[in-house]
């Protein structure tokens, strides 16, 4: 399971690269940099969201023990 999450987290760090690169600075609120926008905060609660996963399976398995 951790080797997955961490394929996931780094396809998601992967997709915050490609959609920064794809802003517009000139208009970063206009046309296709409004959704390179959206697609960064989207990558980002993913990354969070994994990251929280991966620290309740610790917390799962310290409690096992």
């Amino acid at each position: 399971m951790k080797i997955f999450t961490n394929i996931l987290i780094v396809i998601a760090v992967a997709l915050i690269m490609v959609n920064i690169y794809l802003i517009d600075f000139n208009k970063p609120f206009e046309g296709d940099s409004i959704v390179a926008l959206i697609g960064i905060a989207a990558s980002f609660c993913a990354v969070l969201i994994l990251l929280i996963f991966r620290m309740s399976k610790k917390i799962e398995d310290k409690l096992k023990n």
